[in-house]
């Protein structure tokens, strides 16, 4: 997720937060009915590539730029601006980008545009949430720390307009992979003269430009006609209409004011096949969901936060939420990526803490108390637009019946409102996280959320060792040998539960008459092969 995205978690956006009657509000003009009308969230912030770090503004910033590659539906990196790539090692790479792209103010993209967002993202002062994306970057260290010196890191020089290099500070076998992501595509000299005023009405070089963004209603976005991509919008622009709950989305969607529906809310998940028919959609997608519990919350710290995050994990019943709630349309974690990943194993030593086992749970949580006795409620924090209060609930009633503790989940109305919270630390309770592929790679679902120092790392988690098995499977030279130390990577993870994964996603999803969609890898509609 973000990342991300969430991701960019990077986490998993809540959605939505308006009515059919709103809609008809915002709606009316000829050129309206012409947008296909999805699903979103208000974004956390501006519309800059390298700060937006989670779904509601990433779907969106993702149409408005384009970098070296993109990736289509099945997650196939695509070359976009990449005309060459060199490398010999997976360390050094001299990279020339096509001429005659330009962004939507008429300015021609040039390899400084790159090297410049790049620096950007990475230089402390900027405060930019994708900021650790960067950190395989020769220099980036220097940049990077809470007092630095220099602007620029070492490893990114400019050769002419169309041509780059970048020195990394080891091989990274997913560096290449990860180039079509959000905070590697360029920016354009504006963005840098008051980047707070760009955010709010970015100029860029994708698909599509933005038209509108009315805060907390809509966002619309229209066909950059200039395009030269592959990729070109095949509709007549996107209306991204922000929900604060599924249920309103769904019922839009029934009554034909919405077009995409990318998530069928909890509550339709046992009808929704039968009220759509052959407009309903299903597809497994690179999407996890995690309980996070910050090790600086009382009791969670030091070995006596292991038991507890232990015990609380097999004091879970995923399997009953999943069936019972989900209606099957989840699987139960067996690590902390998603099994629609390529190398995903899921038989790793330590699985066995993500399963449902009562006995061992009280057992675990003693153990914890012997070291310090328990105190207080355990609580999970969760935003109320996104279909995530009935299994927060059901999770937390788990809790309570194995290990006879007070505990429930707790509403925050928006997804925006509770990144917040996660992101100033000011949140007191555990709290729902989960993240959506930004490339195909289970390295991608580990570095940000649980390196030292990680851009989603909002457990605060540092693990030298586990640090250390990471880059390990970065230099790997191949896909198995790398899938291999990336499961020694997660079984560290599987002992500490920085996180605690609870299910990856088979997505459902949903489409209005007449109106042609696919799901993506990720679980985000394919938007620029929308039609309608």
């Amino acid at each position: 997720m973000t990342a991300v995205r969430l991701k960019k978690i990077a986490a998993i956006a809540g959605a939505l937060v308006i009515s059919a009657g709103v809609l008809a509000a915002c709606g009316g003009s000829s050129s309206d009915s012409d947008l296909v009308r999805v699903n979103g969230s208000e974004p956390e912030t501006g519309l800059i590539t390298t700060t937006t770090n989670e779904n509601g503004g990433g779907r969106i910033v993702d149409r408005l730029f384009t970098g070296l590659y993109y990736y289509d539906a099945d997650g196939n990196p695509k070359p976009a601006m990449v005309d060459k790539l060199d490398t010999t090692d997976n360390k050094n790479y001299t990279i020339t980008i096509k001429k005659g792209w330009k962004f939507t103010d008429g300015t021609e993209v040039k390899a400084h545009n790159f090297v410049d967002a790049w620096n950007f993202g990475a230089y402390t002062p900027n405060a930019q949430k994708q900021q650790s994306f960067f950190a395989p970057i020769a220099g980036y260290d220097e940049v990077s720390s809470e007092n630095p010196t220099v602007k620029t890191m070492s490893g990114l020089k400019v050769v002419d307009d169309y041509t780059f290099t970048v020195a990394l500070k080891q091989p990274a076998i997913d560096f290449k992979l990860g180039l079509g992501f959000t905070p590697f595509k360029p920016l354009p000299d504006v963005a840098f003269k008051d980047i707070k005023a760009f955010g709010e009405n970015p100029v860029g070089n994708g698909p599509y430009k933005l038209q509108t963004w009315q805060h907390n209603v809509k966002a619309d976005i229209v066909p950059n006609p200039d395009y030269p991509g592959e990729n070109k919008a095949q509709n007549k622009g996107i209306s991204f209409v922000f929900y604060t709950s599924l249920d309103t989305g769904y019922a839009d969607l029934q009554s034909g004011n919405l077009d995409v529906l990318d998530t069928i809310p909890t509550s339709a998940l046992r009808t929704y096949k039968q009220d759509l028919g052959d407009r309903a959609i299903d597809k497994a997608t690179a999407q996890n969901q995690t309980i996070t519990i910050p090790e600086r919350l009382a009791h969670f710290g030091g070995q006596e936060g292991v038991l507890r995050r232990q015990a609380i994990s097999m004091a879970i019943d995923r399997k009953q939420i999943t069936t019972n709630i989900f209606q099957g349309s989840r699987n139960p974690s067996k690590d902390f990526t998603a099994s629609s990943l390529p190398g995903f194993d899921g038989n790793l030593p330590g699985e066995s803490n993500l399963e449902y086992n009562p006995t061992k749970a009280v057992a675990l949580w003693n153990q914890a108390n012997a070291i310090a006795p328990w105190s207080g409620k355990f609580v999970i924090s969760t935003n109320y637009d996104g279909g995530h209060k009935e299994w927060t609930d059901a999770a937390a009633n788990s809790i309570k019946n194995t290990l006879k503790i007070d505990a429930e989940g707790a509403g925050i109305p928006t997804f925006s409102q509770l990144r917040q919270q996660i992101n100033d630390k000011t949140i007191q309770t555990a709290f729902r996280a989960g993240w959506q592929g930004d490339y195909p790679s289970m390295l991608e679902f580990l570095e940000p959320i649980f390196v030292t120092g990680g851009g989603s790392n909002d457990a605060g988690y540092s693990n030298p060792t586990f640090d250390a098995k990471v880059r390990e499977a970065e230099s790997q030279t191949s896909a198995e040998a790398s899938y291999k130390v990336v499961g020694e990577a997660q079984q560290i993870l599987l002992n500490d539960l920085p996180a605690i994964p609870m299910w990856d996603y088979v997505n459902n999803a949903g489409v209005n008459t007449g109106v042609k969609a696919a799901i993506t890898w990720s679980g985000l509609p394919d938007y620029e092969n929308i039609t309608k």
